[in-house]
């Protein structure tokens, strides 16, 4: 299949599987930094990475959602600190195409997007000349640092003291950024925390988010494709889910480079690959492996399968359920694989730590916390209704 941009699916994936290589060795740079360079943010944009989901009529490629995890998951291999940067990214490029088209032809003039975005409502917009005036400060801010572009949400006053939570779409440099990302896990995503100060946003720019999360969307020119026609939520928590599959991949390819000739100390094993735990160690996280990528793929049909058609609440939730789960999974592979490579993998030079390190952050994110997924299925299959927005 050929898609609009005259980029096939297929050709996507072998752009960022050919990354993989340069992220790798980038990584511990990378996380020293704090943030992904300047020239990886070029390498991703050269690939299409950012454009994947982008309207056709700006050079977009309105890829399906197993091929964005696929793509997604590639990265991962490489640096899941990149590959999360490429999530944002990619999804703000979609969600620029269910606004007005004058807000289009704003964002997406120069053919290279590279929008951030930060989906709490913790700022403030004041109604003004026809637009709104917003104040306030986000936190996590992921690739912030690199991108021209920032979705900020703000609580717009209503008469009844409500306020509605309100997507905004703002210049990344009229934003103050903070220096304060230092985190454990997904240590390289720069996500800083930004600060808006009575910056005015022309109403254009502006949605409120719940019509947003029910598709009530403007007019727009793709407003008859159904592909910008998807409920905002799901869209956002499965694109997400390539990102622990690939990590728990590129934890394997690891754990599997530095397995040959290693011993198990303190024991009569001189070769760890003739362990019998070894084997069981390796057996079940491979297995976990494909299970999480089942999910994963499952989660993308939810959305591929329905193109067209209205997501029932079940499904919505039923999408989001995958993703938390298939990054449980992951997360047991990455501790799986971790634990089996003795006390010297803790060293900062052992990229499998890393790996660990990161899958762990990953899985506490609010959307891909497999407990807190899986419970709100449960709670739709007994009949209730969802307790949040985010379905």
């Amino acid at each position: 299949m050929t898609i609009t941009g005259g980029v096939t699916p297929k050709e996507l994936v072998e752009r960022a599987a050919a990354l993989v290589p340069m992220l790798r060795m980038r990584a511990v740079d990378a996380e020293r930094a704090r943030r992904v360079a300047p020239d990886v943010f070029d390498a991703l944009s050269d690939a299409g990475i950012f454009r994947m989901t982008a309207p056709a009529r700006y050079g977009g490629n309105e890829v399906d959602f197993e091929t964005q995890c696929d793509v997604l998951a590639e990265l991962a291999r490489g640096c899941p600190s990149t590959s999360w940067v490429a999530t944002i990214l990619s999804a703000m490029s979609w969600l620029v195409g269910v606004f007005p088209d004058e807000a289009q032809d704003e964002i997406f003039a120069d053919g290279d997007p590279r929008i951030s975005g930060v989906f709490s409502p913790t700022g403030v917009g004041t109604p003004k000349d026809g637009g709104l005036i917003v104040n306030g400060r986000w936190g996590f801010n992921t690739g912030g640092h690199g991108t021209k572009w920032t979705v900020i949400n703000a609580v717009v006053p209503t008469d009844d003291g409500m306020g509605v939570p309100t997507c905004v779409l703002a210049p990344s440099r009229d934003l103050r950024r903070l220096d304060d990302w230092y985190a454990s896990g997904m240590a390289a995503t720069g996500s800083d925390t930004i600060v808006a100060e009575n910056l005015f946003v022309p109403a254009h720019r502006t949605l409120p988010l719940p019509l947003m999360l029910e598709a009530r969307y403007p007019p727009r020119h793709n407003a008859a494709n159904p592909y910008f026609n998807y409920p905002l939520a799901p869209v956002l928590t499965v694109n997400a889910g390539g990102t622990p599959v690939g990590a728990a991949r590129g934890a394997l390819d690891a754990f599997h480079e530095r397995l040959p000739g290693r011993g198990i100390t303190y024991t009569n094993y001189t070769n760890k690959a003739e362990a019998a735990v070894t084997h069981l160690q390796v057996g079940e996280a491979t297995l976990k492996l494909e299970s999480a990528d089942a999910h994963m793929r499952r989660a993308c049909a939810v959305l591929d399968d329905s193109l067209g058609t209205a997501l029932t609440v079940e499904a919505r939730v039923k999408a989001r359920a995958h993703i938390g789960y298939a990054t449980g999974l992951a997360r047991e592979v990455v501790d799986t694989l971790f634990y089996a490579s003795g006390a010297s993998a803790i060293q900062s030079n052992v990229p499998i730590q890393r790996f660990q390190r990161d899958v762990q952050g990953l899985a506490n994110h609010a959307i891909m916390h497999p407990q807190t997924a899986i419970e709100l299925y449960g709670r739709i299959l007994c009949g209730l209704p969802p307790n949040t927005l985010l379905y």
